[in-house]
């Protein structure tokens, strides 16, 4: 049980372009909804780069925001795609779903639901770990103990959960996570020891036509080798008026003796009715651990007609 519980917590280490070129999949980058106007000097802005830095590492929304949901009726659709050793799909899951709140008690209702292919196993379950963690965290985050616990999620000590550690890696990136062998202190990305493998860039733009928007983007400078960091770019959208974050994307890559993955995942919020909603995530990924055949699969999550009742 433990085995599987660091496998889940390797495997949402979210939650690159070599799996771009291997698998045309989801492009998951927020970014493409970004009509980007140009570089520039922060300075003139009167900010610098620790005023980003400190909101990426304070910010609490992306976690309120999936909280927030359970206030609401909405849609949701869930495309899922599973690829075998020569990347070409064999599983496909679509969920088209009405999630409704009345009195406190949340209620879903399936409108559409088709699955094919290669996905579970003889006892029921899904044959891939990434598919069922997928479904554990979005699937289910608005109505399960996911949610539960602090806004700032994942912040204790070495005591803290499994689904605590999966909550700092989805909806903190940035923070160290103790107890993930080999590549805890590697995701403290902002710490004095790892601030000097990325280069920081800024930019304006638009987000959704219409939204002023910075990007702030922490990427792996070309010099440093891959291993010597776990998170190759943090992308983070901030609206120029606020400063809240609206749209965060992260890829992942690693390889030791041990595992390997390679992984980018992006999630996009709006703001419905002064609260931050999510209305898209995209993952995809590769994994390989041992005892395990390689798990490649791709997610598109969208979430439309929010509505209080």
């Amino acid at each position: 049980m433990y085995k599987r519980y660091i496998f889940f917590l390797f495997l949402m280490i979210v939650s690159s372009a070599s799996v771009a070129q291997q698998i045309k999949r989801f492009n998951p980058d927020t970014i493409r909804t970004i009509v980007i106007d140009s570089a520039i000097n922060i300075h003139s802005h009167r900010l610098n780069a620790q005023d980003f830095i400190d909101a990426v590492l304070a910010d609490t929304g992306f976690y309120k925001a999936f909280r927030n949901m359970k206030k609401y009726d909405f849609i949701a659709e869930n495309r899922i795609y599973t690829y075998d050793k020569k990347n070409k799909v064999n599983g496909k899951i679509y969920r088209k779903l009405r999630h409704t709140d009345l009195n406190g008690k949340h209620k879903t209702e399936y409108i559409a639901k088709r699955d094919s292919g290669n996905l579970y196993r003889s006892n029921g379950k899904y044959q891939l770990y990434t598919v069922e963690m997928f479904d554990f965290i979005f699937t289910n985050a608005y109505n399960s103990d996911f949610i539960k616990g602090p806004a700032l999620p994942g912040s204790g000590g070495t005591n803290e959960s499994y689904k605590d550690k999966l909550k700092t890696l989805i909806f903190a990136p940035g923070h160290k996570v103790k107890g993930i062998p080999f590549i805890s202190s590697k995701t403290e990305i902002f710490s004095k020891e790892m601030r000097g493998y990325y280069y920081y860039q800024f930019a304006r733009g638009k987000y959704l036509d219409s939204i002023p928007v910075y990007r702030f983007r922490v990427v792996k400078k070309p010099s440093e080798a891959d291993n010597d960091v776990v998170i190759k770019e943090l992308t983070t959208i901030f609206d120029t008026r606020n400063f809240q974050i609206l749209g965060r994307y992260v890829d992942l890559k690693y390889s030791n003796w041990l595992f390997s993955f390679d992984i980018q995942m992006n999630i996009e919020l709006a703001n419905i009715d002064g609260e931050l909603l999510p209305t898209k995530i995209t993952y995809q990924g590769n994994w390989d651990i041992p005892f395990h055949k390689v798990e490649r699969a791709s997610f598109l999550i969208v979430h439309k007609g929010y509505k209080k009742e």
